[in-house]
């Protein structure tokens, strides 16, 4: 499809969805005053790439570079760790480092959110199983073993690996911690969402005034729809917010499409991260509110995007700069990008 315009932006129409399916938070207070207790949390940089801005035609290029959040490389560390931390300090523990011993998360994961759940529950005694499909690069089940966490490969992909973790954590009576969201679960998701928006909190102090575009990568959508939404909040309607996924895996522009969430078939994506087939329904009812424009982008040209953010001194991989590699694509007109444009992209994990 390449680009679609979002309808539901300017219309009363909603998306459907289950009317219990929340939107995303815009409360980034809590999150930010928990992480300030952690010895691994500082602000990640924002940084301006004039190559990239003249490459593009546009006047400047901001990257919130989260390829060292934490130690763990990717802004996933904001997310599934900051669950957990809400689970022990909710336990009144005096040693939060074994407030939860006898709890055990389960989940599947393309990487990064696997290490954040790993990392988390590491921290504080708990256990983490980690179901990775097969697709996903042995590096990964090898950083994840370092993080103490159990590694199971099962299914072609992402999906097939979730309902193993689904069906795991149902027999063993498991916490599921997903960082997707579906009907009937949205609490964990919601909140996992909501440690994202540290990201954004951070990229709205950081930028010396507001973007006119804003380029966000998704898979399930999780950081889209937190960016999203905070970013709405911060600076309102003016920018124009795009999201970006897999042309393999465009599991949110087909469900806008649609008007619902639909599955989105499709062959492996090497923005491994992003290839996901069907959508978060808390990211998709926020982004049906909040996104201007859903884009789809080629293999090859997250490829290229990510070569050209090395030689620019980022080392990142295509998933990492599946937004960016939007600005690349051939919708200049479309989108209303000029030469006086200001855009901002998240390079979201760093080099594998």
């Amino acid at each position: 499809m390449g680009i679609l315009k979002n309808g539901f932006r300017t219309s009363a129409q909603s998306v459907d969805v289950p009317s219990d399916i929340p939107y995303p938070s815009v409360d980034a207070d809590v999150p930010a005053a928990l992480l300030t207790d952690c010895p691994a949390h500082k602000q990640t940089p924002l940084v301006e790439k004039q190559d990239l801005a003249h490459a593009a035609g546009v006047a400047k290029v901001y990257l919130k570079d989260e390829t060292g959040r934490m130690g763990l490389g990717s802004f996933k560390a904001l997310g599934a760790a900051y669950v957990i931390a809400h689970h022990a300090g909710a336990t009144g523990s005096e040693d939060l480092s074994t407030s939860l011993t006898r709890r055990t998360y389960v989940t599947a994961s393309a990487g990064n959110h696997g290490l954040s759940v790993a990392a988390g529950a590491r921290v504080f005694g708990a256990k983490a199983i980690i179901y990775l499909a097969e697709t996903v690069p042995s590096a990964f089940a090898d950083r994840l073993r370092e993080k103490g966490a159990e590694v199971c490969v099962e299914g072609a992909d992402y999906e097939a690996s979730m309902a193993a973790a689904l069906k795991r954590a149902e027999e063993n009576g498991y916490t599921l911690l997903s960082d997707s969201s579906w009907d009937g679960y949205y609490e964990l998701p919601h909140r996992l969402m909501e440690g994202y928006l540290v990201a954004a909190m951070e990229a709205v102090g950081q930028m010396p005034e507001p973007p006119t575009h804003i380029f966000l990568q998704a898979g399930v959508g999780g950081l889209a729809g937190a960016m999203a939404a905070y970013f709405r909040k911060a600076w309102g309607d003016g920018p124009v917010i795009v999201v970006v996924e897999p042309d393999k895996a465009p599991a949110l522009q087909a469900s806008i499409d649609a008007g619902k969430a639909v599955y989105a078939d499709g062959p492996v994506s090497n923005m491994g991260r992003l290839d996901c087939k069907e959508p978060s329904l808390i990211a998709l009812k926020g982004l049906a509110q909040d996104a201007d424009y859903f884009l789809t982008v080629s293999d090859a040209l997250a490829e290229e995007t990510t070569n050209r953010l090395l030689q620019s001194g980022v080392a990142s991989t295509p998933s990492g700069v599946g937004g960016l590699a939007g600005l690349f694509a051939d919708h200049r007109e479309e989108l209303g990008l000029e030469a006086a444009s200001q855009v901002l992209c998240i390079i979201s994990e760093g080099a594998e």
